[in-house]
C-alpha cells in the first residue's frame, strides 16, 4: 500500500517534483465511489488519477499503453492520457495524468436520455470488440463469472437470504441455470470490464462519455453485457442489446453476470460503500426479474 496518504497534499508533491510545468496549478479532490483510484483536478484542464490499492496497481500503466491504441476507433469520448507518474514522495505506485473529461457520473447526474445511452453504450462495446485484441492483456473479468466470483455468491446467497434481503430460493435457482450455460469458445475480445454507472458521464442528461479503463483486458465479451441491468430498462434493454451486436447465449451470459455481481458485491458494499451496494442491489434485481420471468 503507499505508504502516504492518498490526498491532494501527496499530488501536489508528486505533480511538483515530476512536472513542474505544472507546479502553479491549483490541485482539487474529484469525489468518487470508486474503489481502486483516487481522482484530483489539476487546474481546469487535466485530472491526475493514481490507485489508493495494492489490487488497482498496473492499471496507469497498462491505460497508458493500450487507451491511445483503442481509442480512435470508439464512438463516446475516453480518458486520453498526457502524462505518465512513477512512484515518489513516499507513494509506491505508478500513476497518470489525463485530459479532464467534463460531465458527472450517471449515478450522480443519471441519463435522462435512456434510449440514445442504450445505442451509444451498445455501440461502444461493438466497436470495442472489432479493436484487434492481439498481445492484449487479461481481463479481470474477461473469463467464466464463476472464477471471478471465487464461491462467494453461495455465501451472498445464503445471507442475503437469510435476512430477506432477497428471494434465496429463486436466486439460487437462477445462478445454478448460470452454472450450465455454455462458455465463450471464440477469440478473446477487448472488453471494457467495468461498465457501471460511476464509470459513465453524462452531460446535460446524455451519455457523453466512458471512464476508468482500469479493468480493460480482453476475454469474454459477456462482461459487458452487464449495463443492460446496471443501467437500463425493459423498455431500453433491447435497443442496447441491438447495438451491441451480442448472440443469444453472450446475453444470457451476460445476465448471469449481472445476477452474480450484484448479488456478491451487494453483500460485500453494503455498510462500506453505500452507492455501489446501491448499483448492486438495482443490477441483481433487474437480472432476477428476468430471470422470474423465464
Amino acid at each position: 500500500m503507499p505508504t502516504t496518504p492518498v490526498d491532494a497534499a501527496l499530488v501536489r508533491r508528486l505533480v511538483d517534483a515530476q512536472f513542474p510545468r505544472w507546479a502553479g496549478l491549483p490541485v482539487r479532490e474529484v469525489v468518487s465511489a470508486g474503489t481502486d483510484n483516487a481522482m484530483f483536478r489539476l487546474g481546469d484542464a487535466l485530472v491526475v488519477r493514481l490507485p489508493k490499492a495494492d489490487w488497482a496497481a498496473g492499471q496507469a500503466e497498462k491505460e497508458q499503453r493500450w487507451l491511445p491504441r483503442i481509442a480512435p476507433g470508439l464512438p463516446l469520448a475516453v480518458p486520453v492520457p498526457v502524462a505518465a507518474g512513477v512512484p515518489g514522495q513516499g507513494y509506491g505506485h505508478a500513476w497518470s495524468v489525463y485530459e479532464w473529461l467534463d460531465g458527472r457520473d450517471a449515478y450522480a447526474a443519471p441519463v435522462a436520455d435512456l434510449a440514445h445511452a442504450a445505442v451509444a453504450l451498445g455501440r461502444f462495446g461493438a466497436e470495442l470488440r472489432a479493436v484487434d485484441a492481439t498481445g492484449g492483456p487479461r481481463s479481470f473479468r474477461g473469463g467464466p463469472v464463476t472464477s471471478w466470483e471465487d464461491g462467494a455468491m453461495s455465501v451472498a446467497l445464503r445471507d442475503l437470504g437469510d435476512d430477506g434481503t432477497l428471494d434465496g430460493e429463486l436466486a439460487t435457482a437462477a445462478w445454478e441455470s448460470v452454472l450450465w450455460l455454455p462458455q465463450w469458445e471464440g477469440e478473446p475480445v477487448w472488453v471494457h470490464a467495468d461498465l457501471l454507472p460511476g464509470n459513465l458521464l453524462t452531460r446535460d442528461g446524455r451519455l457523453s462519455a466512458v471512464i476508468d479503463f482500469g479493468g480493460l483486458g480482453v476475454g469474454d465479451p459477456a462482461v459487458d453485457a452487464m449495463p443492460a441491468w446496471t443501467l437500463f430498462t425493459p423498455e431500453t434493454r433491447p435497443l442496447f442489446r441491438e447495438a451491441a451486436r451480442v448472440d443469444d447465449a453472450t446475453w444470457a451470459r451476460g445476465r448471469g453476470w449481472a445476477l452474480c455481481w450484484g448479488i456478491v458485491t451487494e453483500h460485500y458494499y453494503r455498510g462500506r460503500n453505500p452507492v455501489l451496494a446501491a448499483v448492486a442491489h438495482r443490477t441483481w434485481r433487474e437480472a432476477l426479474a428476468e430471470y422470474a420471468a423465464l
